[in-house]
């Protein structure tokens, strides 16, 4: 072989080891960006663990596994019956307090499913729209406009609940009903969350609505069917997987919600049925204890923690079953 190539070999392989050390930089940013991605999570999992072993018992989770390792008893502060299965919700009580989160459980399951109706319907049938009737012109302004609608900050929204609403929509329908009604309540609630992950159902159900391959429209057209037989029969089935992603990411979202629902619903912690009453959820509870007067080490501070523990696992669970839902109709419809 001529000596004459070797310069532009050795250029070469110094050109292919220069690719490969910048490969290896990207790959070691790109690893502890998932990496402080995940310690974050792990992180916030613990202080809530931790802060809450100290509710339900006297001593955080560190104090609790070496009493367990060394063989002494380990005293309970609150017990998992008290939380779980008690009579009512009142930590501030100085002589009868009551530690049962059923009643924050149950607000935010009622604002959680009215939104769901508010949402979930409205936001389906607006990806529809989106995907298979409106123009390109038309999607140009109108998806925009749906992300500064997801935009708008929260507190923004509780304060249309309560100025709008519920003086003009929930107060003259529980006048006709002979009910009467405060300006914090389940069906402002509802409906003001509805409308905020009204969003998050329509962009995500249009993406996947819109990655629907045209050949299996062109089809169904073949075979004489419509533009709505197309579009209940072959569009939304076929993207059933996104579709059920962005109902369980709006429910998700629902469930944390704060700000809002802590305004248009109230502090009120209690079962109660009808929609024109105020109730309390489980991240309302979290700003009023935080609002007020919870000395830290108190059994409302820790309170906090448990609260926010049993929102934690709740959230968690719903991203669990986004996933195992994607991955079966992911699977049908390949």
């Amino acid at each position: 072989m001529s000596t004459d190539t070797d310069p532009e070999i050795t250029s070469a392989d110094g050109r292919v080891a220069a690719d490969q050390r910048r490969d290896r930089l990207v790959q070691g940013g790109l690893f502890l960006c998932i990496s402080f991605t995940l310690l974050t999570t792990l992180a916030i999992f613990w202080v809530l663990f931790n802060e809450a072993t100290h509710f339900f018992f006297d001593g955080r989770f560190s104090d609790v596994v070496v009493s367990l390792l060394t063989g002494e008893s380990v005293s309970q502060r609150i017990t998992f019956v008290e939380f779980f299965a008690g009579e009512r919700w009142d930590v501030t009580h100085s002589i009868n307090p009551g530690y049962w989160v059923g009643p924050l459980v149950w607000g935010t399951f009622l604002i959680t499913v009215g939104a769901a109706f508010v949402s979930i319907p409205i936001g389906t049938l607006t990806a529809l729209y989106l995907s298979e009737y409106a123009s390109q012109d038309v999607r140009k302004y109108l998806k925009p406009g749906l992300e500064i609608l997801a935009g708008i900050p929260t507190i923004v929204y509780g304060f249309f609940a309560i100025s709008f609403i519920t003086p003009w929509l929930i107060r003259p329908a529980a006048e006709l009903l002979g009910v009467q009604t405060r300006s914090a309540n389940v069906a402002a609630g509802a409906i003001v969350v509805g409308i905020m992950t009204i969003p998050i159902v329509a962009s995500i159900s249009e993406d996947a609505m819109s990655s629907v391959p045209d050949d299996l429209r062109n089809g169904a057209y073949a075979l004489g069917a419509t533009k709505f037989d197309v579009s209940l029969g072959v569009v939304l089935p076929a993207s059933v997987s996104g579709v059920f992603a962005a109902y369980i990411l709006a429910i998700s979202r629902a469930i944390g919600e704060t700000m809002a629902v802590t305004i248009a619903a109230g502090f009120t912690p209690q079962i109660a049925f009808s929609p024109f009453v105020e109730i309390q959820t489980m991240t309302a509870y979290m700003v009023d204890a935080v609002r007020g007067e919870a000395v830290v080490g108190s059994i409302r501070y820790q309170s906090l923690f448990a609260v926010g523990l049993l929102l934690f696992i709740i959230t968690l669970v719903m991203n669990l079953l986004n996933n195992k839902l994607k991955e079966r109709y992911r699977e049908e419809y390949r």
